[in-house]
């Protein structure tokens, strides 16, 4: 692949909110994490792991479940005399949140311990960084397995959506409902499926305005 064509697949991924019914393959899912397991990690730690949901019924589970805190953080606000930033929630950031629904695949993105070693025979001993350091490089690590997944899925025709809203707002249900671990932390959720329609193009920075080069 030249670079012009990386770079016009990179431009062209959107992140989109309405699928139509095709089913994602079993075969398709996991040419995805094969593509997402070669991203880069610190040490080669690898700290991810993928689940991915594709009964409708457990997806909507987790849909309800994510609705119902909304409500409840909706109703704590209205309660503290702001109801215009309940309705908000409810109005502006529930369909973001839970824009998954109709997807035929759920993909929850894990992060899991970093471990190395590096950090078993030199970092611990010395106390090189508190523990909460080291869980930051699992969700670093894990971001990155993330990105791969979502290019390769466009290359094969699939879209996707990255969310954070089910983790926000009902981590601890979701744990629950799909058995997670403590040990693995619930870094974000990928809706996947075929697009039933396409956003256009949003406007980005200018490199200009991101980039600083030091001579």
């Amino acid at each position: 692949m030249d670079f012009g064509t990386l770079k016009q697949l990179i431009h062209d991924r959107r992140s989109v909110r309405k699928f139509n019914e095709t089913p994602v393959s079993d075969e398709d899912l996991h040419e995805l994490i094969d593509c997402a397991r070669y991203a880069p990690s610190d040490t080669n730690s690898q700290t991810w792991e993928f689940i991915a949901v594709v009964n409708r019924d457990k997806i909507k589970a987790i849909e309800d479940m994510t609705w119902d805190e909304l409500h409840k953080r909706a109703q704590a606000a209205e309660a503290q005399g702001l109801a215009r930033e309940a309705r908000m929630l409810l109005k502006s950031f529930g369909p973001y949140a839970t824009a998954f629904s109709d997807a035929p695949a759920l993909i929850v993105c894990l992060a899991t311990p970093y471990q190395s070693k590096f950090r078993e025979k030199i970092f611990d001993p010395i106390g090189l960084v508190e523990d909460d350091v080291w869980r930051e490089e699992g969700i670093k690590s894990s971001c990155l397995a993330a990105m791969n997944l979502m290019l390769a899925a466009h290359a094969k025709g699939l879209a996707t959506c990255p969310m954070t809203g089910p983790v926000l707002l009902a981590e601890a249900r979701l744990r629950e409902f799909l058995g997670i671990d403590q040990t693995r932390q619930v870094n974000m959720v990928i809706a996947l499926g075929y697009p039933a329609e396409v956003p256009g193009k949003l406007p980005r920075k200018e490199v200009d305005e991101i980039l600083t080069i030091v001579r």
